[in-house]
């Protein structure tokens, strides 16, 4: 049983012989297969289409398999990438989850055994989306602040953050729209530790606007700073 209905998923594999033995094998599962052979069209198709899992063959035409996966994982997809090749040599399957697979069988294969990772791999992100989601965190607008990884993220992009930016960015989330005084943000931040006559606050500030939008922070003057 697949632990979501229908899950799709995408073969980029240029053997047209492999994939429609892996689409028939997949779709007779209940899954919903699509199948690309040009490397050069893998990353548009994931763009243009949600899928829970790729099939990435190493040896595409057009562009190669782990350029393919250092680019999804550059730039934040998450998505779960089995990697099925000829090559089987250490150096390959290092680089591979070097690159971010998170699987990876060689060919000849038993298609059993690929059902079964595949299943496995779409169970698991499931779960991992799941407890994803249960993850405290404070939103306003298109910034969402994850209280457990203190890291925000503001619509596709998400950003680390050190521990006194997240002091401050939890306090403006806490308070949008509401003035809150340098004062107020040396004590919060700071405590103790803080010379009021410094300028540290307008530095973080400018700090977390490079990472959540110069416009998101603004600056009243003679009163602070509020989350807008």
């Amino acid at each position: 049983m697949n632990s979501v209905p229908n899950p799709r998923v995408l073969i980029a594999e240029d053997s047209s012989r492999i994939a429609s033995f892996i689409v028939k094998g997949l779709t007779a599962h209940g899954f919903s297969v699509a199948h690309i052979s040009d490397g050069a069209k893998v990353i548009p198709e994931l763009m243009n289409q949600e899928y829970q899992l790729l099939i990435l063959d190493l040896g595409l035409p057009n562009r190669e398999g782990l350029s393919i996966l250092e680019e999804l994982r550059g730039t934040g997809n998450t998505i779960p990438v089995l990697v099925l090749t000829a090559r089987d040599s250490t150096e390959t399957t290092v680089a591979s989850f070097k690159s971010g697979a998170d699987d990876y069988m060689s060919k000849p294969f038993s298609f059993e055994e690929l059902l079964a990772r595949v299943q496995a791999r779409i169970r698991q992100s499931t779960a991992d989306s799941s407890r994803e989601s249960e993850r405290p965190s404070i939103v306003h607008g298109e910034i969402s602040l994850d209280l457990l990884s203190r890291k925000v993220t503001v619509g596709n992009a998400t950003h680390e953050l050190t521990p006194r930016e997240f002091l401050m960015m939890e306090m403006f989330l806490q308070n949008p729209n509401q003035v809150i005084s340098r004062e107020q943000l040396l004590d919060r931040v700071w405590g103790y530790d803080h010379d009021p006559g410094s300028n540290v606050v307008d530095v973080y500030v400018r700090y977390l606007r490079k990472k959540i939008g110069p416009e998101a922070i603004v600056s009243v003057r003679g009163l602070g700073y509020k989350l807008s």
